[in-house]
């Protein structure tokens, strides 16, 4: 009998990767299946966004985007029927990724390991303190700056530094140009 867990990609409903992970991972611990199925993961990453409030103040705050959606990536042990089962009727799962056409006695294919170790790498690259920024700056755009000592002053862009996510801004402070190295969050586009 096989013992060896492999990776599978499931395709679930747009918006219910979360839930789908929830829900399998409670339905394999209640059934004890725990040596069966490894890691279920569904990749994401924070990013920054601008919203207005209804007082007309603009406000940035952190939401997590799902990077695979529509997937959850599951390590488990297939040989076992009853594993196959519990994991197809998790509710919004619509079956594997790679098994179009395929019959319902046929085992879904696993990942090949240079496809799972890109896939993993990609994810592990996203450091959980790394937040992506939806806004891109350009030299010469116009920005108010929202945070920080030089919180309510305007400035234009001298330089975009996107490595590092920062930008060499000039702001007029008392009739004179000063150069201000902000971050992107601190500031946002003048309209």
């Amino acid at each position: 009998m096989d013992t060896e867990l492999k990776w599978y990609i499931l395709r679930v409903v747009n918006g219910h990767e979360r839930k789908v992970k929830e829900h399998l991972l409670k339905e394999i611990n209640i059934r004890k299946m725990d040596s069966y199925v490894g890691q279920v993961l569904t990749p994401s990453e924070k990013v920054y966004q601008t919203r207005k409030s209804k007082d007309g103040k603009t406000k940035k705050i952190t939401t997590e985007r799902n990077t695979l959606p529509g997937y959850v990536i599951v390590q488990a042990n297939l040989s076992n029927g009853e594993v196959l089962h519990t994991i197809r009727s998790v509710p919004s799962v619509l079956g594997f990724l790679n098994v179009d056409g395929a019959k319902p006695t046929e085992l879904p294919k696993a990942m090949r390991e240079s496809e799972i170790n890109r896939l993993l790498g990609k994810i592990e690259e996203t450091d959980e303190h790394e937040v992506k920024h939806e806004i891109s700056y350009r030299k010469g755009e116009r920005v108010k700056v929202m945070d920080g000592p030089f919180n309510g002053f305007s400035g234009v862009i001298e330089e975009v530094l996107d490595d590092k996510k920062k930008l060499n801004v000039v702001v007029t402070i008392f009739g004179r140009n000063t150069p201000v190295e902000l971050n992107y969050i601190q500031v946002e586009k003048e309209v």
